[in-house]
């Protein structure tokens, strides 16, 4: 039978009419076990985890209604069909009242025999639905994550490959130039698309968290700035920026922060016609400081402005603008100020009138910090000595290509015991290590990396395609002492300071 591996736990004070719906159940297949109170009922769906409980109101401990709400805001069966039925409560609010407080459904007694199996079948047919459509939409999740973590193996060595080719040959015919700049352009497009699929995946997960830290206004706001620059160059549009003379501290996450900054003005740029005008601004009110960030630009319909942080919506929309994104960037905006106890808004006079954003975040000081720290070894020169360790050999080698017209002196290896044969011999000052090697993982590679003789004093920094904070404190754990997620930006390699443990 269809229903025969199905629970039900049927729960009712009388003995008598307890007996009859398990019996009626019984002959129609399914597996019943009862209870004959609140408490006994809450203790047996846990322990149980029937797959529908047919739930009577007039319970003598806590009633039915309460016994519902209570199955339904419990993380470990809120899962469970609840289908209630009563004798007493039979009017119209009564059984809003059981829909509203979570049942799934509400029958009158007394019930035919044929109406209640009708309605339990009916209701486990629903519950088998929406468990299909959790699967499904659990393992569209882990396949944006795997897709996105795939993509980003590709996109570093082309994107380090160009900028090689700009470092050994930098004064090439201007249409040389533009190709160079174009495959740039779009290798930073493409790699902000696949963050925003892996972005989706944490958020629909709920594994997006904060590496928290404190951080000054004008850091993350410049980096916003930075990852937008080519977007107005190539469009011919400005940017004005006014920001507070003095120092803004907030407690969060940098990389969060310029991410909330930098998509808002990227959706400010795409939205504004070409030689338009964004104004970015910062002020301090009260306890807080409001970021506004507004445009010129197409604007925003009024029927538009409920659901523009909605995920996958899109705003100004059409055929000719296929490349305007995934509808994914005000969504994680959204989260990620949320994450950091603000709030975010959207407004707009109307089409064609431009738009405002405004996103408010708490801070924690203003003016300068006392516990800023100096740059280490800023006066040391010299070379570094760096061990590249990857099994992607484009990706290997296009690292050590550019570390070492940077100057620095750099091997490489393509496995975790060949990274530690060359750590042996050369004593390498600075490691870049990839986490997933073929023979053993870097986290191996690391510890056994440590013991070498010299080797206790080498910086080691892990590459990985995982970027949430556990990735990193499971880095940090493991013996590491700094993190990049791919792809690697060579920008981030050169500001790590290279010569503080040369030797």
């Amino acid at each position: 039978m269809p229903f025969a591996d199905s629970l039900i736990l049927n729960v009712d004070d009388s003995e008598g009419a307890r007996y009859a719906k398990s019996r009626i159940l019984t002959r129609a297949g399914f597996t019943v076990i009862e209870a004959a109170d609140g408490n006994s009922a809450l203790l047996r769906a846990r322990e149980d985890k029937p797959d529908l409980v047919l739930l009577d109101v007039k319970l003598p401990d806590i009633n039915g209604f309460e016994v519902c709400r209570l199955l339904k805001s419990d993380p470990d069966t809120r899962a469970v069909l609840v289908l209630q039925t009563s004798a007493s409560y039979i009017g119209v609010a009564d059984k809003i009242r059981a829909l509203e407080g979570g049942a799934d459904n509400y029958l009158f007694e007394p019930i035919e025999p044929e109406e209640l199996v009708a309605n339990v079948k009916a209701l486990l047919r629903l519950g088998k639905v929406e468990r299909e459509l959790r699967d499904v939409d659990r393992r569209k999740d882990e396949f944006l994550a795997t897709l996105a973590h795939e993509l980003r193996n590709p996109l570093g060595p082309i994107r380090n490959a160009v900028e090689l080719l700009c470092r050994l040959d930098p004064n090439v015919p201007e249409r040389q130039d533009k190709a160079r700049q174009t495959i740039l352009r779009h290798t930073g497009h493409l790699v902000r698309l696949v963050e925003d699929l892996l972005d989706v995946a944490r958020i629909s997960q709920g594994k997006i968290t904060l590496h928290e830290e404190r951080v000054e206004l004008q850091t993350f706001i410049g980096s916003a700035r930075e990852s937008v620059t080519h977007i107005a160059e190539s469009r011919n549009q400005a940017l004005e920026v006014r920001l507070p003379a003095h120092e803004v501290w907030l407690s969060g996450d940098h990389v969060r922060l310029a991410q909330i900054v930098g998509n808002l003005l990227h959706n400010a740029f795409k939205f504004t016609p070409p030689g338009g005008v964004v104004k970015l601004s910062a002020e301090v009110i009260g306890q807080e400081i409001l970021i506004r960030i507004a445009d010129n630009g197409i604007g925003i319909d009024a029927t538009k402005l409920d659901y523009i942080f909605d995920l996958f919506a899109q705003d100004g929309f059409t055929p000719d603008r296929v490349q305007d994104g995934l509808g994914i960037g005000l969504s994680l905006v959204r989260t990620l100020v949320a994450l950091h106890h603000g709030t975010v808004s959207a407004s707009s006079a109307g089409v064609g009138q431009g738009s405002v954003f405004e996103v408010r975040l708490p801070i924690d000081a203003v003016g300068s910090a006392d516990d800023s720290a100096a740059v280490p070894g800023a006066d040391d020169a010299g070379a570094a000595r760096i061990l590249v360790v990857d099994d992607n050999v484009d990706a290997a080698d296009m690292l050590a290509e550019l570390l070492g017209i940077s100057g620095h002196d750099v091997k490489v290896a393509y496995n975790g015991q060949q990274a530690l044969d060359r750590a042996a011999e050369f004593r390498p000052t600075y490691v870049f290590l990839d986490i997933g090697l073929p023979d053993m993982s870097g986290y191996e590679v690391a510890a056994k990396m440590r013991v070498l003789p010299g080797m206790d004093d080498a910086v080691l920094v892990a590459l990985t395609g995982y970027g949430q904070a556990r990735d990193r404190e499971q880095a940090m754990e493991a013996g590491f002492d700094d993190h990049i997620v791919k792809p690697i930006d060579f920008a981030k390699v050169t500001s790590l300071d290279l010569q503080r443990r040369k030797r």
